[in-house]
């Protein structure tokens, strides 16, 4: 269902100037992104809103305030979180950088098998080795897919189990381990069916647009700003 509103218009999304703000000053340099179909970036279009998928729209933002950083961005749709450990660990250690975003996990709880302890010794694995090469480590719980009007009502209620209990299992890890957490799971536009695609798996452009919004907020809590 699109929204009547636009990013200028959109409550839940930054002001013009707003993005440089929060991130004035900011330190890092060299910015790698790891994970599933969410970092790759597949968002569906949505009218008034950029198609700038949601780790490029941070990368640009970050960017914007350091021309010189480096972002490479690892995300491949499909993969379950042993598969982004094992296929983008070593590549994102080898860009050294100082600023990673780490997002995986739908693919696990979008199957009925799901198994959190397992996800998060995954998350465990990645963000350890992160943080012990010197990167601030992004993690997400991601937005409840489980309100897309795309998703069967027969499968509805138990994806929405699945999803809280990643979110809440995703915040765990990120608590003990000390990372920058975008917790979106509970955020008040979380049933609006406008954030969602058709495919019934991912965003829309405009839950990619208040994401954005969210991720630099969190990001400038870790900044020295007076």
């Amino acid at each position: 269902m699109p929204s009547t509103l636009t990013e200028a218009t959109d409550p839940w999304c930054l002001r013009p100037g707003e993005a440089a703000d929060l991130l004035r000053g900011h330190p890092w340099r060299r910015f790698v992104v790891l994970g599933d179909s969410v970092a790759e970036g597949l968002c569906e279009p949505a009218d008034g809103y950029p198609d700038l998928q949601w780790a490029d729209r941070i990368a640009a933002e970050l960017r914007a305030v350091r021309p010189e950083l480096a972002y490479r961005n690892l995300g491949r749709r499909g993969l379950r979180a042993h598969e982004v450990r094992a296929t983008q660990l070593a590549d994102a250690l080898a860009f050294e950088p100082d600023l990673a975003l780490v997002v995986c996990g739908g693919n696990d709880a979008f199957r009925s098998a799901y198994d959190p302890d397992a996800v998060d010794a995954e998350l465990t694995a990645m963000i350890t080795a992160l943080r012990e090469a010197g990167a601030d480590v992004i993690t997400v719980g991601m937005f409840d897919v489980s309100h897309s009007p795309a998703v069967p009502d027969a499968l509805r209620a138990g994806l929405g189990e699945r999803m809280r209990r990643l979110s809440r299992h995703t915040r765990a890890v990120a608590e003990r381990l000390g990372t920058l957490h975008v917790h979106l799971t509970d955020h008040p536009l979380v049933a609006d069916p406008s954030l969602y695609s058709s495919d019934g798996r991912h965003g829309s452009a405009r839950s990619d647009a208040v994401a954005t919004a969210e991720t630099l907020k969190v990001l400038s809590t870790h900044l020295p700003h007076p």
